[in-house]
């Protein structure tokens, strides 16, 4: 570790949360102009930069190629060129999207003349935890500046070297389009931050964490700070009795073997009994084809080969790898059950052609996003048109789903009178 991170390891969350509360204010009362003039200078920063970007992160993946990190795990604190440019792009894209701060919610005229308006202003300080994912650190802060939001953001120590470098030129970007610098700040990676972070109860305003389960439990369990909780993917697709097979092999592949390790991936497959002799053995031989390993019920295990015994914990599973749990249901009810014991609130998908039956489903299942004839690896901001994300939201309390611009706001109410007294 160099000397320059020796010393931010030991910068205090305190104090980095005050200095956020400062650069807050003025992130808040900050133009839409001025906001987006910075969001370009971070963009251009990072795919100015790249060399120093992949070096950092060159460094980082020696030291996990050294431990028990999972392929999964490797592939998200991976960034190549493209990756890095990527992240660029998410950040120009913002500079499209309308900013919500100053948008009316709604608004009346009252009786006695008072005019009550609900507008739209920033949270504050948004800390985000979050595991090996760097690409997290430039969508986090763009977010957060779009909004008005100061971000603390606490990655975890496999990825250190790689975020030290992107918010040195993030926050670097931010002071030359003359906004405090401060707005963006890298929280040390030793294990006290965390919980410093949780419990800096009038310091930060909301912690968001993404990652696994285990940091998810660690985070709503421990926080005295208010909490916007995204959740895990244990995802499913449904192949209906009247779905079309063709579009139902196609969407499966999809969203299973496109990004395996994403929380937007399918991790099980239901599929009705009256369809299962038809489409289980090509399906089954198109994903091995592809490299998935499945785990599948005794009826699966009939119907195509190399099939391993799927216990209680596989159907629990969010793999994040070319892992897939299949089951086979007697009914649409019984695939809404499975899913209502196992799913995780995150996507749900049915291929069907009966409009009946996609009722059914959408009305029956509890999600986030429910797809309908489409992939599960749609459920993304950048793929609703939010522009970049911090994360899935499976909670149902103030944002569900991909949070985006608004849901890193909360309201004010404005109320404009002529000297009215109560």
């Amino acid at each position: 570790m160099t000397q320059g991170a020796r010393a931010e390891q030991q910068d205090s969350v305190g104090t980095q949360a005050l200095a956020a509360r400062t650069a807050a204010r003025a992130l808040a009362a900050a133009s839409s102009a001025k906001k987006n003039a910075a969001l370009t200078g971070m963009a251009d920063a990072l795919g100015g930069q790249l060399p120093e970007i992949l070096e950092a992160n060159a460094a980082d993946l020696v030291n996990a190629e050294g431990g028990d990190m999972s392929t999964a795990m490797l592939d998200r604190l991976r960034l190549t060129e493209q990756r890095i440019l990527d992240m660029a792009e998410a950040l120009r894209k913002l500079i499209a999207l309308p900013d919500p701060v100053g948008q009316v919610v709604r608004g009346s005229a009252l009786s006695n003349g008072l005019q009550v308006t609900q507008v739209r202003v920033p949270l504050g300080v948004v800390a985000i935890v979050y595991e090996g994912r760097p690409n997290v650190t430039a969508d986090a802060a763009g977010l957060c500046i779009k909004s008005g939001n100061a971000a603390l953001l606490r990655g975890s120590a496999s990825a250190y070297q790689t975020n030290r470098v992107l918010v040195a030129i993030l926050s670097n970007a931010l002071a030359c389009a003359g906004l405090p610098g401060q707005g963006i700040q890298l929280v040390g990676a030793h294990r006290s931050t965390v919980g410093e972070l949780l419990t800096a109860r009038g310091l930060v305003d909301v912690v968001i964490p993404r990652g696994g389960a285990g940091l998810i439990e660690h985070v709503v369990s421990h926080a005295t700070v208010p909490v916007i909780e995204t959740g895990i993917g244990n995802c499913h697709v449904y192949v209906d009795a009247a779905a079309d097979l063709a579009m139902a092999e196609a969407i499966v592949l999809n969203a299973k073997t496109s990004r395996p390790s994403v929380c937007n991936s399918a991790e099980t497959l239901l599929v009705h009994r009256d369809i299962a002799e038809r489409f289980l053995p090509p399906m089954a031989a198109a994903l091995q084809d592809a490299g998935v390993t499945l785990h599948g019920d005794p009826a699966v295990a009939r119907l195509a080969s190399h099939v391993l015994p799927a216990t209680e914990k596989d159907w629990a599973t969010e793999y994040l790898s070319l892992d897939m749990a299949v089951r086979i249901v007697d009914s649409l009810p019984g695939a809404v059950e499975h899913i209502a014991r196992w799913g995780t609130g995150h996507t749900e998908a049915i291929v069907s052609d009966s409009a009946s039956a996609i009722a059914a489903f959408v009305a029956g299942v509890d999600a986030a996003a429910v797809m309908v004839n489409a992939s599960t690896r749609f459920t993304d901001g950048s793929e609703f048109g939010f522009g970049a994300e911090i994360g899935i939201s499976t909670q149902k309390l103030h944002a569900r789903g991909p949070l985006g611009l608004p849901e890193l706001t909360t309201t004010t109410y404005v109320v404009t009178g002529t000297g009215q007294i109560r």
